[in-house]
């Protein structure tokens, strides 16, 4: 495992998608400052400034891509989420990856397939974790409630040791969760929802589906019911 210090950069996914080909498998990038973060469906990260975590893992596992790599998400989830329980918090997971501290979301994750001219170059897997920051700041970020987790246990947090423990968390279990895929952490995963059994609105794409969260079955897709009748969503954002 290598390890890209970067001062600042506008998105570590997007320099290290730019730049995989001079990357080796496991290659983790981090930076002190982010300015143009993405999450999923195209929103902005907020960047809090120095003391927060922005790091992309540069990941190629296999000359193919396989079903199992949307899941890596989810996998990211579970080991931020171990991570933060550390730190004597409880730590909730909403579907599909969203990681919450009583309900507030402190965390986003971002996976990214690379393709260059038909060839399959790896995975880039990128997260943004808010550990220091103001309440003023925290209150400003449009769309989400969200928290830090120097406010949630009232203490200063050292970046660089939970950079360090999240990799270290994330590479423990990496090769066997590419052999077994999200059955492995299912378990864990459930046990940390809060979203199942409860009526959801879900955006998918310019759609929105609701229904009853009835389970998430063992590809980590999210099972709703309505009308007496089940349908199964790959991707999705809970409203």
């Amino acid at each position: 495992m290598r390890e890209v210090r970067l001062e600042e950069i506008n998105s570590t996914n997007n320099y290290a998608k730019l730049n995989i080909d001079n990357f080796e498998d496991k290659t983790v990038v981090y930076a002190l400052r982010q300015t143009s973060g993405r999450g999923r469906l195209s929103r902005k990260w907020v960047d809090l400034g120095e003391g927060n975590l922005f790091m992309s893992f540069v990941l190629k596992p296999s000359d193919n891509y396989k079903d199992v790599f949307p899941n890596l998400t989810q996998y990211l989830s579970v080991c931020l989420s171990n991570v933060i329980e550390r730190y004597g918090l409880e730590a909730q997971i909403k579907w599909p990856n969203d990681v919450l501290i009583n309900g507030k979301k402190i965390a986003g994750i971002l996976s990214e397939s690379v393709v260059q001219g038909g060839i399959f170059k790896g995975i880039v897997l990128g997260i943004g974790v808010n550990l220091n920051a103001k309440q003023s700041d925290i209150d400003g970020i449009p769309d989400k409630i969200a928290t830090a987790l120097n406010i949630e246990t009232g203490k200063d947090i050292d970046a660089d040791a939970f950079r360090k423990e999240l990799v270290n968390e994330f590479f423990s279990n990496y090769e066997r969760f590419l052999e077994n895929g999200f059955e492995m952490i299912k378990h864990a995963y459930i046990s940390k929802n809060c979203f199942l059994d409860k009526e959801l609105n879900i955006q998918v794409f310019n759609e929105i589906k609701n229904g009853l969260a009835k389970s998430v079955n063992d590809r980590g897709e999210l099972v709703l019911q309505k009308d007496n009748k089940e349908f199964v969503l790959t991707i999705g954002d809970i409203l």
